[in-house]
């Protein structure tokens, strides 16, 4: 196969395959390896091995399976009795070492309690068989440490925890006798790497009351060929959270390895120069050092900020400072991880003592409300947490130099230097920098509230040296200003104000210093990232807003690409925080800013791209929304429409006289579509006070709406389905999208009065789009007709009830014939398909009742054909549907849900259990869960008040039953005790949702050990559980910081005091 070519190779991959699938592949399996001398040949036999244990092991009896143990075994002393062998045949003893493991999770305890005892007396007769069998052990402990969630059952990991830790001291005993005596380099790596799996759940006894951390430090440390391994070793040690009473010991511990680093890496070497040109091993030990200051550091700092210990604590942040210069991202995000934790925690402390040695008033933001008076009165205490901060002083102006010089981009800045040393627009979001520079301005903040005087000294600094041009780089500018932008709200006003308006004027007087494109460009991207970030300054300031808003007005005009959309963006940044500025008339002027924006609008959006232009009128949207008098709020909206509404008037007028005519040629549709987004991207802001400019086109709008319609359809028919490829069509179905986008996805989406909208607005809009969607043929059907019926019926309620029946008619069961033929096609139809029924379950559910019997079957076939979609978020909003509507049918009485059940209650129950045991399905099994449980609690306490099964005692037996039987027949190599078992399991625990989701999960898991399969998405729901946890508690923390919420990120409420 390997060296074959075309036929014969395709053939003998065939032959290999059906080899490989033949149930009693296995057998052949010492022959071949006794027999061959090709590897590759060996690694098929291994494989074979491998399927057998993992999927078939349990079925086979008793001698077999102990055959094949001892075979296993015998095979691996073999090949590692002899160091040549060993080193020869190291992949093949690699593949030999994980197969045994996989014999040890299924045999070990209960069938081999002498494993441990036979793999310890092994080693010490023979120094390669005990290198190998190191191997083993470190293999062992992660498989039931670290890897054992996805692939075991609770209980069984549970057990292994136990028996390993029982058995442990066999095994350590050989470690520390290893780490004593050996000098066979290999032997002794391998260990250490042992030692480190072990390290992180070994009982604590065998850390710190025996000689291992002396062993580690004087006879390893400081040698180049273990200093790497050894120094992780002592990283897990060091970050061990235990009680106080080991204090001692890691104080010890730090000291002595501090005396190793610093002969290893003297303190006064250039860290992040020297890292530039070491050899990978060098540069390893760099990270190593970081893991294990910030590891150690972030467990133990405090027991280290007495007087005594103080010089090794400042020679550690020392060295953390100068590897927090590495230009390496990786070993930066270990040293930043730290550092945001100890800055916040001195901040916390700040907080709670405020005053103390004075540093607290180095930030007024804090000593507002009373707090500094709570300060002096707590006397001592304040004293407590201002000299934590007084150790740090330098450490934390070092940072803040750190900071600056290393700032990473921010989101909103769109210009970048390329490889080829060029400015140009960014097209493509680096989504791990944008992590980084979030994690790096929250840091920045912290540093900032700690000492406001210093952190404004550096940066004011830094900037005289851009201007004099002593540090002038395109690099160096911007790291500094996108640091200066991210303290946005972290200092106070007044301090604030004296910076930026130092800060805008160095660099609005670099705008005419510097030449060239390029220069100009960089110089003009960081104004427009420092004033979008500080909207509370402009409020406060109107001749300021005025000049920044004025000096965007010419950035517009810039060519340079990036330059245009960064003007833009910041624009409808400056519009939405102070729209209010805009509409009312300042002191020294003579009318309101906005009344000259209109006047100019052709001039100033002269060079700007279409989309551009749709961002800007969304801008001046937002302003005309703060306009609290009516009368003026609609003539500065026809103000701001009058452009699109004259080409449109004019289009409107061609087409009474010429009629559809005008639709065929593209420069019309192109302006069409064009107004049309002009008017989506002003309702967007301007929200529901957009109606009379909608009034204005309505009629027009629908009229177009249908026209357009009637070419697609006509020219369909005429040329078939190829015809919705061309360009004529394409162009006129966006004419359709965009008017579907204009009134249902944003006009009604932010309509307040409802039932005007109902009135007036749907039943036209209803007429024109629902019979064209059930007419056309599929490929010319727009999902956008689904999208706006799911924003309709969600906004407007029960206000829709009495229009489902004509909606549903038109199209239910022509989407259902798109979509019913598989999984795939046409997905954005199917989304909105399956929105659309859960919006009408919601909210509509009366209409639902009163369809007829098999139209409501149709839509219970529809709901559960989505819960079998493999697309997540499909699957996930049938299951969701499923509980939503189990719910709705049992508040509607009895007399509606007994029927329901009867009807529906066990295909249900079936099509559950198809979706969780389906192996396609690898998501959803949070919500399946939810499903079932309702299912179960159901029969259980009674809420199906009429017998499921007419033959039947009562309906909790009876499903308990039904569920044995349709588990028993899917899956018959399970055993009718561990089903039963698990039923009744389901029984009990419907009501608590956590343990009937542990019982399904260890199921599932037991089930895919026997069909060889990983269930790792069964705990995928609760992964994202834990980090949308995470998220709002970053959230709670930022809100209670001043500066760490973006002001772009802060609440829409908080945008103006409308």
């Amino acid at each position: 196969m390997l060296v074959g070519s075309g036929p014969q190779q395709q053939q003998a991959s065939t032959v290999l395959a059906q080899f490989q699938e033949h149930p009693d592949a296995w057998q052949r399996v010492p022959a071949i390896l006794d027999t061959s001398s090709n590897g590759q040949t060996k690694y098929i036999a291994l494989q074979i091995m491998d399927r057998l244990i993992k999927t078939r092991w349990k079925a086979l009896p008793e001698d077999q399976r102990s055959g094949i143990r001892n075979f296993v075994v015998g095979v691996i002393v073999k090949t590692s009795s002899d160091d040549q062998t060993l080193r020869r045949e190291k992949a093949f003893v690699n593949k030999l070492n994980l197969i045994l493991v996989q014999i040890l999770k299924q045999e070990w305890p209960h069938n081999w309690p002498t494993f441990i005892p036979e793999i310890v007396t092994s080693s010490q007769a023979n120094l390669t068989i005990c290198e190998n069998n190191m191997v083993i052990l470190k293999l062992l402990s992660e498989e039931i440490f670290e890897f054992s969630a996805e692939q075991m059952t609770t209980q069984k990991t549970k057990a292994l925890k136990a028996q390993i830790c029982q058995e442990f001291a066999e095994v350590f005993s050989l470690c520390v006798e290893v780490l004593e005596k050996a000098d066979r380099p290999s032997l002794i790596k391998v260990t250490l790497e042992a030692m480190l799996r072990f390290l992180n759940w070994i009982p604590l006894g065998y850390i710190f009351e025996t000689p291992v951390i002396d062993h580690l430090i004087t006879r390893f440390l400081e040698v180049a060929e273990f200093r790497n391994v050894t120094l992780k070793c002592l990283s897990e040690i060091g970050g061990l959270q235990i009680g106080p009473e080991y204090n001692n010991k890691f104080i010890i511990l730090f000291n002595m390895v501090m005396t190793s680093v610093n002969k290893m890496i003297p303190p006064n070497t250039d860290i992040a120069g020297a890292y530039e040109s070491s050899a990978d091993a060098d540069q390893e030990l760099i990270l190593n050092l970081a893991l294990f200051l910030t590891n150690f550091l972030s467990a133990h700092v405090t027991i280290l900020e007495t007087p005594q210990h103080r010089d090794v604590l400042l020679n550690a942040h020392l060295y953390l400072i100068k590897i927090s210069q590495v230009e390496e991202r990786e070993v930066f995000k270990i040293c930043l991880e730290y550092w945001a934790k100890l800055v916040a925690d001195l901040y916390d402390e700040l907080v709670k003592f405020p005053g103390g040695d004075g540093l607290g008033g180095a930030n007024p933001l804090l000593s507002l409300g009373g707090m500094a008076g709570f300060g002096a009165g707590a006397g001592g205490a304040g004293g407590a947490g201002s000299n934590r901060r007084s150790i740090y002083t330098e450490v934390l102006s070092n940072l803040r130099l750190v900071m600056v010089e290393r700032m990473a981009k921010p989101e909103e800045v769109l210009i970048v230097e390329n490889d080829e040393g060029e400015i140009v627009r960014e097209f493509l979001k680096d989504t791990d920098t944008v992590v980084l520079y979030k994690s790096m301005r929250e840091v920045l903040v912290y540093l900032t509230h700690l000492d406001v005087v210093d952190t404004e000294m550096i940066m004011t600094e830094k900037l005289s040296k851009q201007v004099d041009g002593s540090e002038w780089s395109w690099a160096n500018l911007n790291t500094l200003c996108w640091a200066i932008g991210s303290i946005s709200g972290a200092m106070n006003e007044e301090t604030e104000k004296r910076f930026l308006v130092t800060v805008i004027k160095d660099l609005l007087g670099l705008t005419e210093m510097k030449r060239g494109k390029d220069n100009k460009a960089v110089v003009a991207s960081n104004i427009m990232y420092i004033v979008g970030q500080y909207p509370r300054f402009l409020k406060a300031h109107w001749k300021f807003l005025k000049t920044v808003v004025n000096k965007l007005f010419e950035f517009a005009h810039e060519t340079h690409e990036g330059v245009q959309d960064m003007a833009c963006d910041t624009f409808i940044k400056i519009a939405q925080k102070c729209r209010r500025h805009f509409v009312m008339q300042q002191s020294g002027e003579t009318e309101p800013f906005i009344d000259d924006i209109l006047r100019n609008l052709e001039r100033i959006t002269g060079d700007l791209s279409p989309l551009q232009i749709h961002t800007f009128y969304e801008a001046v949207g937002y302003m005309i929304s703060a306009q609290p008098n009516k009368p003026q709020q609609e003539l500065l909206i026809a103000n701001l429409m009058a452009a699109p509404n004259s080409a449109w008037d004019q289009l409107m007028q061609q087409a009474h006289e010429r009629g559809a005519e005008i639709l065929s040629d593209p420069d019309n549709i192109k302006i069409l579509s064009n107004i049309l987004k002009t008017n989506t991207a002003a309702c967007s802001s301007i929200g529901t006070f957009f109606l009379p400019q909608l009034a204005r086109i309505y009629m027009d709008l629908l009229g177009l709406y249908t026209a357009v319609s009637g070419i697609i359809s006509a020219t369909t028919a005429e040329q078939g389905l190829i015809a919705t490829k061309t360009p004529k069509v394409r162009g006129l179905r966006t004419i359709k999208k965009e008017v579907l986008k204009l009134v249902g996805e944003t006009y009604i989406r932010k309509a307040e009065d409802l039932d005007q909208v109902n009135r007036d607005l749907i039943p036209p809009l209803l007429e024109a789009i629902l019979g064209d969607y059930k007419q056309n043929i599929p490929a010319a059907r727009d999902a956008e007709v689904l999208s706006t019926m799911v924003t309709i019926v969600s906004r407007l309620g029960p206000l829709m009830t009495d229009k489902i029946a004509p909606v549903l008619d038109a199209v239910f069961e022509c989407t259902l014939a798109m979509i019913n033929q598989d999984l795939t096609e046409f997905p954005e139809h199917r989304v909105a398909f399956f929105k659309l029924l859960r919006q009408i379950n919601l909210n509509c559910f009366e209409a639902l009742l009163a369809l007829p019997p098999a139209q409501f079957k149709l839509v219970m076939d529809a709901v559960v054909w989505a819960t079998k979609h493999t697309m997540r978020d499909i699957g996930d909003l049938g299951l969701t549907i499923c509980v939503e509507l189990i719910d709705n049918v049992v508040a509607a009485g009895p007399d509606t849900s007994n029927g329901f059940f009867q009807a529906y209650y066990l295909a249900l129950l079936q099509d559950m259990f198809f979706v969780l045991t389906d192996a396609d399905h690898k998501s959803g099994f949070k919500s399946t869960a939810l499903v079932l449980a309702r299912l179960f609690k159901l029969v259980e306490t009674g809420d199906i008040q009429v017998p499921l099964d007419p033959a039947a005692q009562s309906n909790p037996q009876f499903v308990a039953e039904y569920t044995a039987n349709l588990l028993k027949s899917a899956f018959p190599h399970l055993q009718t005790a561990q089903i039963t078992q698990f039923v009744s399991a389901l029984r009990e625990q419907y009501g608590d949702f956590n343990k009937f989701r542990i019982t399904l999960r260890d199921f599932l898991i037991a089930l895919r050990e026997f069909q060889g399969e990983e269930a790792t998405e069964v705990f995928q729901e609760e992964r994202e559980e834990e980090a949308q946890r995470k998220r709002d508690e970053e959230r709670a923390r930022a809100v209670a910081v001043p500066g760490l919420l973006k002001p772009s990120e802060a609440m829409a409420g908080d945008d103006e005091e409308l």
